[in-house]
């Protein structure tokens, strides 16, 4: 049959025609409205509900679909069917984010980067939801919210504060890592093609044997890495708010199609308990001298969703989502999303966000889940919605599980920073510092003076301080320069001076 060439007819939303769209109904041609104009009143009311809430984190965001390929054989570590055999592909969802500004921010300030990703697996979908960093601020997720609260609005002056940013930085420590990332020109990347990505968090993989390897997942863009200068985000912010966004589209739109090689590095629960610090620490990262990247497949992103708010903004990501092949681990902040983030979907999407086109698993799913709002499709059927029962419901699938995991302890609530090697919050951003080119370190250098700059009030000089005696144990010439930069002066005996090179 051939298509009509005729426009669809207008209708309502249960598919009444529309014969006039432009005047309401009145009582005569200057009197009132009626209250039987349900059209007005149906176009008014999706009107005032157009906007669902936006994220309370990661709300500024760009997607596109695109596919994953297999390219080298894992299989000794993990039973996912996706990794069952060298060639595989499947579809999937990737959506980048910066973290703390509100959905109307722009795409280029200063911020870590969600990046996002949902593999459409014939397991069910497989979300791994990590940054543009391979650590976080923090280790224990008690301290999320407290964290958040100080990249969001002061609530006077409902203006964003550089004090109260630096005043958690400086009393929490464990956040000089990725601080010293943020800082750095990886803080304001060109777009979202040309950073890398991570899972951050340490999971786990399970093999045919059902011998479980702890990993994590390294994205590490075939675009090469590229990012704005401090001075050069701050022009784009004001040229174009929506730079990453644009230059993501396009890019899919003229078929230069964005790819990222996908890593792993794995440990042995045997290195894992014996390792000089807790490998579950998001703080920290493992050491690719002991533990190096091995390829696994290869991410391309390859077309852009044609509505950007039923894909895009209504795509819900949750670390919870794993498959079979792949699991949890220890590492608290995880523990802490595993609940979270399904949480927070089901607030800003309904109980059902999970049957929305972007979430649903193209391979289908069985379950008692019924009811509650948005219920899509024919919400079960006929079919009981209780478990067990003798009527051909949906039964367990055996041939799942895990291997246990061995649990000891006492319940308390353990300072995550006792313990062997828990408390250095120095070394790793220190060497990241000493790694870095002296161009990159000047960078550096010189947007953390600028932030700290911004520091205001009272405790001014309390908040001051105390950061910077995190920087001098750090790294002292990082110390010296930041000092130096914020006009504080400092004894240090000569041979510890900074190169002229670093001052700013």
């Amino acid at each position: 049959m051939e298509e009509s060439t005729q426009p669809k007819k207008l209708t309502t939303a249960s598919g009444r025609p529309i014969f006039d769209n432009q005047n309401t109904q009145s009582a005569g041609e200057r009197g009132p409205l009626l209250l039987q104009d349900y059209f007005f009143h149906e176009k008014s009311a999706h009107f005032n509900r157009e906007r669902i809430p936006e994220r309370v984190v990661h709300a500024k965001g760009s997607g596109a679909y695109g596919t994953f390929t297999v390219t080298h054989d894992i299989t000794h570590l993990t039973r996912a069917k996706l990794f069952a055999k060298v060639g595989n592909e499947c579809r999937m969802f990737a959506r980048f984010s910066t973290v703390g500004g509100e959905k109307g921010s722009a795409d280029t300030e200063r911020d870590p980067r969600g990046f996002a990703l949902k593999f459409y697996t014939e397991d069910g979908n497989w979300d791994l939801v990590g940054n543009n960093t391979p650590v976080f601020f923090i280790k224990d997720p008690i301290k999320f919210m407290d964290f958040i609260h100080t990249q969001k609005r002061e609530a006077r002056s409902n203006r964003k504060s550089p004090t109260m940013m630096w005043d958690y930085w400086s009393l929490n420590p464990e956040s000089l890592h990725q601080v010293t990332i943020l800082m750095s020109d990886r803080g304001t990347p060109y777009g979202y093609r040309h950073m890398h990505g991570y899972g951050s968090h340490t999971f786990s993989l399970i093999n045919a044997a059902n011998e479980r390897t702890w990993v994590k997942f390294h994205f590490r863009t075939q675009q090469g890495v590229k990012n704005f200068t401090d001075e050069d985000a701050k022009h784009m912010k004001a040229q174009d708010a929506d730079f990453a966004q644009h230059d993501l589209v396009d890019a899919i739109d003229k078929g230069d199609f964005p790819k990222w090689t996908m890593f792993i590095q794995t440990m042995t629960e045997e290195q894992a308990r014996d390792f000089r610090w807790n490998p579950f620490d998001l703080t920290k990262v493992w050491p690719q001298g002991e533990f190096p990247l091995q390829e696994v497949g290869t991410m391309e992103l390859n077309a852009v969703p044609e509505n950007y708010h039923a894909h895009v903004e209504q795509a819900a990501f949750a670390p919870a989502h794993v498959v079979d092949g792949v699991g949890y681990s220890p590492d608290k902040m995880l523990q802490g999303r595993i609940l979270s983030y399904p949480d927070a979907q089901r607030y800003r999407l309904g109980a059902n966000y999970e049957h929305l086109p972007v979430n649903a698993c193209p391979f289908g799913f069985s379950n008692y889940q019924r009811d509650g709002r948005m219920a899509l499709g024919d919400n079960g059927g006929p079919g009981p919605n209780y478990f067990p029962n003798s009527f051909d419901g949906p039964v367990e699938d055996k041939t799942q599980g895990e291997p246990h995991e061995a649990l000891d302890g006492f319940a308390d609530r353990y300072d995550r920073n006792e313990g062997p090697g828990n408390d250095d919050h120095y070394t790793q951003p220190g060497n990241l510092f000493r790694l870095m080119k002296p161009e990159a370190q000047r960078d550096l250098i010189h947007n953390i003076v600028g932030a700290m700059s911004g520091i205001e009030g009272p405790k001014k000089d309390l908040i001051t301080q105390r950061q910077l005696c995190h920087w001098f144990r750090a790294d002292i010439r990082l110390g010296m320069a930041v000092a130096k930069g914020l006009g504080v002066e400092v004894e240090m005996p000569a041979q510890h001076l900074p190169e002229p090179s670093l001052a700013v």
